[in-house]
């Protein structure tokens, strides 16, 4: 038998290269996987990299005093006051079980404030009602008796002319025939009681619902419902004598106390600057009412009334205010040489580029270059005017190097 070692070695089957080759494959994936991972990293830390801002810093716009010519002649603090001002009460007591207001609506004369429970009056209305067409139901009926008292008497007068009937007859049959007109006489009397009554029983009604004087804005809400309201406190110190305060925004002036020793320099119809402590860059234009004819003893005072020009939903009743007395303007003066109104703004702020002047507006982290208009300069500032709002933040200082990076839309760091 022939050796046939050689053939089978020849036909076995070598397992070690393709375990090679898988193993380069594996590897191979492994490391495409690990770069893909690498290049991913790298782009994320790329895309979600900090955006780089401009560093800048911003100053608000002033307003500019809006005074029509004259310097001050004298100072003084006050309160915005109201002219117009009403706690709104029930005329009469009772308990309220709907409130119809909030702070700070605005109302309309005549408009429904609140309500009172009514179940008592409206007993009441019924029973004037059933009273009054009780009365007239029973004059109703004495008319028809009377009818008949008449028809009678008619026929005992006949009767007794023909001496039918006596004397006694016809006086008693004249007699009932009185009465009768005398009960519908009466029951006349007794309608327009009920009626009378009827009508005080509907105002009663009435009287439960709470109305707004005059047109105004509610300030203070005093009731709830549930709670026990009454014209007066003699209801003890559970009840409540109003349901709400309104003040007439319109009628808001500004009245301060003047030293007796500087009363001559304010008179009537002066010309007044007045600045609310809330705003002290706006400056409103105001006008002397009244001097109060009296002096306060105690601390030598008086009492003067300004009137607002402007009138502003910013002004507040009870608000603080500096008030500057201006002496007359010089007649020769004319509008075209007033001051112009405007806001103040660093000479820094301004960017001036083929004969336009243009400054950086800020709002929302964001630079909006804008377009102005100026005048003249004041106390180191350029007067700006138009292009610009009291209290809107321009970028100042304008570097070379700050430029370069501010655009519109683009996004800055306010830094102060």
């Amino acid at each position: 038998m022939a050796d046939n070692s050689d053939l089978l070695n020849e036909l076995r089957i070598e397992r070690q290269e393709p375990t090679q080759r898988k193993l380069l494959h594996w590897l191979a994936v492994a490391l495409i996987a690990v770069a893909l991972m690498l290049a991913g990293m790298l782009t994320g830390v790329w895309l979600y990299a900090p955006e780089a801002r401009p560093e800048v810093q911003t100053v608000a716009a002033r307003a500019t005093s809006l005074s029509s010519g004259g310097s001050s002649v004298l100072d003084a603090s006050g309160y915005v006051t109201a002219r117009r001002q009403a706690t709104v009460s029930s005329k009469i007591t009772g308990k309220v079980v709907e409130v119809l207001v909030e702070e700070g609506m605005t109302v309309k004369k005549g408009q429904l404030l609140a309500k009172l429970d009514d179940s008592n009056a409206s007993a009441q209305l019924a029973l004037a009602q059933s009273q009054l067409d009780s009365a007239r139901s029973a004059i109703d009926e004495t008319r028809v008796q009377l009818k008949e008292a008449r028809r009678n008497l008619k026929r005992t007068v006949e009767l007794q002319q023909r001496k039918l009937a006596s004397q006694s007859d016809l006086d008693r049959d004249q007699s009932a025939a009185e009465v009768l007109q005398a009960r519908i006489a009466s029951l006349n009397s007794a309608i327009g009681v009920a009626a009378a009554r009827l009508a005080v029983q509907r105002q009663q009604i009435e009287d439960t619902e709470i109305r707004a004087p005059f047109d105004g804005v509610v300030v203070t809400k005093d009731a709830q419902p549930g709670e026990i309201i009454s014209p007066s406190s003699a209801g003890g110190g559970f009840t409540r004598t109003g349901i709400c305060t309104i003040v007439d925004m319109q009628s808001l002036e500004v009245e301060v106390d003047v030293n007796e020793a500087y009363i001559n320099r304010v008179q009537a119809d002066q010309r007044v600057t007045t600045t609310l402590n809330a705003y002290p860059d706006w400056h409103i234009p105001a006008q002397v009412i009244a001097i109060i004819p009296t002096a306060d003893r105690s601390r030598a005072t008086v009492r003067v009334r300004i009137r607002l020009l402007d009138k502003d939903t910013r002004v507040l009743p009870d608000m603080g205010v500096k008030v500057s007395f201006l002496e007359a303007a010089d007649e020769s003066r004319t509008a075209e040489t007033k001051p112009p109104r405007g806001v103040l703004v660093p000479q820094s702020a301004l960017l001036r580029e083929q004969q336009r002047t243009y400054v950086y507006v800020v709002k929302n982290k964001q630079v909006e270059r804008r377009a102005v208009q100026t005048a003249d300069e004041e106390n180191g500032n350029l007067r700006v005017t138009a292009g610009l709002q009291p209290g809107e933040h321009v970028v100042a200082p304008l570097t070379p190097e700050l430029l370069d990076q501010l655009a519109d839309g683009v996004r800055v760091k306010v830094t102060g």
